[in-house]
């Protein structure tokens, strides 16, 4: 669940109050958090909210209370979400499956992508050896960690 800007919640909000009496009920914001990736029933809104509606505000503010718990819950998880992710990641890049990545695969997976030029091919040794920590010219999974998480 990534945060929604204000004008995208204020449209959300309209859609969401079908009849244009200015409040979503518990079964509009239900179906909503469904969309976003939170489930809740009906009788647990009610409780968390105390309300059987929610004003244009109150829904503002409901928003705003369950990302920033989202965010909270999720930045624990967020280390193994992203050692998953560059897994795969690299798994694009290690065409053999052997572990590493060499010049030649680095050349092929940019190529594939889109992302490859005859200028590439000088260079494609160079990315390598500034994160190839142990100058075994190729890299393994974690200098392909520092280098996809370099600012």
């Amino acid at each position: 669940m990534s945060p929604i800007n204000s004008i995208n919640l204020s449209r959300i909000f309209s859609k969401l109050d079908k009849n244009g009496d200015g409040h979503v009920s518990l079964d509009e914001l239900k179906g909503f958090l469904d969309i976003i990736g939170i489930i809740a029933s009906e009788e647990e809104l009610e409780l968390l909210v105390g309300k059987t509606s929610l004003d244009s505000i109150d829904f503002f503010l409901f928003y705003d209370a369950i990302t920033k718990a989202y965010i909270k819950q999720s930045s624990y998880k967020h280390d193994d979400f992203l050692e998953n992710d560059l897994q795969k990641v690299f798994g694009v890049f290690d065409l053999n499956g052997d572990g590493f990545i060499c010049c030649e695969e680095l050349q092929s997976a940019l190529s594939r992508l889109g992302l490859w030029d005859e200028q590439c091919g000088k260079d494609c040794m160079s990315m390598i050896n500034v994160y190839d920590k142990n100058s075994d010219g190729k890299l393994d999974f974690e200098e392909f960690k520092d280098m996809m998480l370099a600012n």
